[in-house]
């Protein structure tokens, strides 16, 4: 990475200007500090140098390592936009963003690295938004640990957005609004999560689309804050689980998961300083519940 410094950065510390200025993460500070990668015009430098007017920073990263726990797999991924930086998947439903403890294969994060493989690219999978095993959608994903930590930055500043669709049971009373609740992990419970006092805050937009018989509405939702299962713990509380959510009370005689899908991603990519904006249809078994989408 390379930048001209201009008038206004003058006097800086390297340090203050990657961290204000460039967004590093202090972690991302000490990878390229303590691998001699700061140089400015041609010449290494500390991260205590005063810049002026005019120099010109370059920053190197080490090479990426692999992860050795991460074997690569041949996973379908609907990979829908790639660029040297980010990667955007439609996910399907049915299978891990991660592998678990107890299996190291099967994952989203395995047919990354097979991917990554194939191109000659030694990366690790860096997923910056995640899904639920069994929720479908767009998924944003960067392809090297800078490229994470600007994108979660921006994430930081709001600038990455997801909207999903729900499909609850009942009909809501409020047509649209806020669902406000902490949320935190259930007693008892490694996995579920529930609306508790002393969990973190949790807030929930969200607009009802349409409304069906035999007694159930489609949602259009959007998130303030990314907690755990945090549509699905909203609604249930509510009392309008998603229907095929069995972990949280929603019926399952219609759909075998919980019927979720994010159907739109919006991010500002910051290497190409541009908004990309991506959307995704319906999957097959979520099509079948809404009449008008058959």
């Amino acid at each position: 990475m390379k930048w001209t410094i201009e008038h206004k950065h003058e006097g800086m510390l390297v340090r203050d200007y990657l961290t204000s200025v460039r967004a590093f993460s202090r972690r991302m500070i000490k990878t390229v500090k303590f691998s001699d990668g700061i140089k400015v015009n041609g010449c290494s430098v500390t991260v205590r140098y005063n810049l002026r007017k005019g120099d010109l920073l370059e920053i190197s990263f080490p090479e990426e390592q692999e992860n050795s726990r991460l074997e690569p797999m041949e996973i379908p991924l609907n990979i829908v936009y790639e660029d040297q930086d980010v990667l955007v998947l439609d996910k399907q439903t049915g299978i891990p963003v991660m592998p678990s403890p107890h299996s190291n294969a099967g994952s989203i994060a395995n047919g990354l690295v097979a991917h990554y493989q194939k191109q000659g690219e030694h990366y690790t999978a860096h997923i910056v938004t995640r899904l639920d095993r069994h929720t479908s959608g767009l998924m944003l994903v960067a392809k090297h640990r800078f490229s994470h930590s600007q994108l979660s930055f921006q994430q930081q500043q709001g600038n990455v957005k997801r909207a999903y669709t729900a499909i609850v049971q009942g009909f809501m009373e409020n047509k649209k609004g806020e669902i406000h609740a902490p949320i935190g992990r259930k007693e008892g419970s490694i996995i579920e999560r529930e609306v508790r006092s002393d969990g973190q805050e949790a807030i929930t937009l969200y607009e009802v689309e349409s409304e069906y018989d035999p007694g159930f509405s489609c949602v259009n939702v959007s998130l303030q804050t990314g907690r755990t299962h945090q549509i699905r713990v909203h609604f249930s509380w509510r009392g309008h689980p998603l229907l095929g959510d069995d972990l949280y009370g929603g019926p399952v005689n219609r759909i075998n998961r919980q019927a979720l899908h994010c159907h739109k991603l919006t991010f500002y990519q910051p290497f190409k300083q541009e908004w990309l904006h991506f959307t995704s249809g319906y999957p097959d078994d979520m099509k079948q519940l809404i009449p008008e989408s058959n």
